[in-house]
């Protein structure tokens, strides 16, 4: 059984354009089957609707047509909550609440009425390369980069089953961008954790995924094995946005 299988999935989304409402589409008509344990990178121009088909597998928005589903369940008959403990998802800039990284972390789980244990969050401090000093210090005291692993080890807490991750890099220096990279394939490899991680780093989409999906305009225009995709690109979009001559919102 597919882990996660997407059809026909649309979102329109209204717009001010010149003080005018106008309604646009932001994702058209996909498809995408995701199996236990995959690691896919969703890679795409700016503006082409990538993170808001995270943020629909995650219901924080919903589609305006299609179905999901998650283990053979439609998404739109699960409790919100129960399928946000199911599906994680960590965002470009990591949200810290103004509290101790204990708390942080502790905050999925008190959403779900469940008491966590200190050792559990140590060991997913661990996991994500801290130690658990980190617990008790102060987050608005961390860096970007750390805030990022207190994120990720936040949405372990409730042992997702599917982790998203929305360009979870794209604010940290190359060091840091390397350690969340080489931690993103630690938990895919490690938990056997499905991974769909959006990125605009054509270099990391190719080091880190088993396969990679091209969102171009809202459509998927391309998906396959990483070394065919950019290696051997059927379509001329997915060429075009390979060698750098797609515009932000092609």
């Amino acid at each position: 059984m597919k882990k996660l299988c997407l059809k026909k999935v649309s979102k329109k989304k209204w717009i001010l354009e010149n003080h005018t409402p106008k309604e646009i589409l932001v994702l058209d008509q996909v498809d995408l089957e995701v199996d236990p344990g995959d690691l896919i990178t969703i890679i795409g121009p700016s503006g082409s609707g990538k993170s808001t088909l995270l943020r629909i597998l995650n219901r924080l928005e919903d589609a305006s047509e299609g179905d999901i589903f998650l283990d053979g369940g439609n998404i739109k008959d699960m409790d919100v909550i129960e399928l946000r403990r199911k599906v994680g998802l960590v965002f470009q800039v990591p949200v810290m609440f103004d509290s101790s990284v204990e708390e942080n972390i502790f905050y999925g789980l008190k959403l779900l009425g469940r008491e966590g244990e200190k050792e559990v969050a140590e060991r997913y401090l661990s996991l994500v390369g801290l130690n658990r000093d980190f617990l008790k210090r102060d987050s608005a005291r961390l860096s970007v980069g750390e805030k990022q692993r207190i994120s990720v080890a936040r949405a372990l807490m409730v042992e997702p089953e599917v982790l998203l991750l929305d360009e979870p890099t794209s604010a940290l220096d190359p060091t840091a961008t390397l350690e969340i990279e080489n931690l993103v394939l630690k938990l895919n490899l490690k938990l056997n954790l499905t991974v769909l991680l959006v990125t605009h780093d054509i270099q990391q989409a190719r080091r880190l995924g088993h396969k990679s999906v091209v969102v171009v305009k809202g459509r998927k225009v391309e998906e396959g094995p990483i070394e065919n995709l950019f290696g051997f690109p059927e379509s001329h979009l997915t060429k075009r946005f390979l060698e750098g001559n797609l515009k932000e919102g092609s």
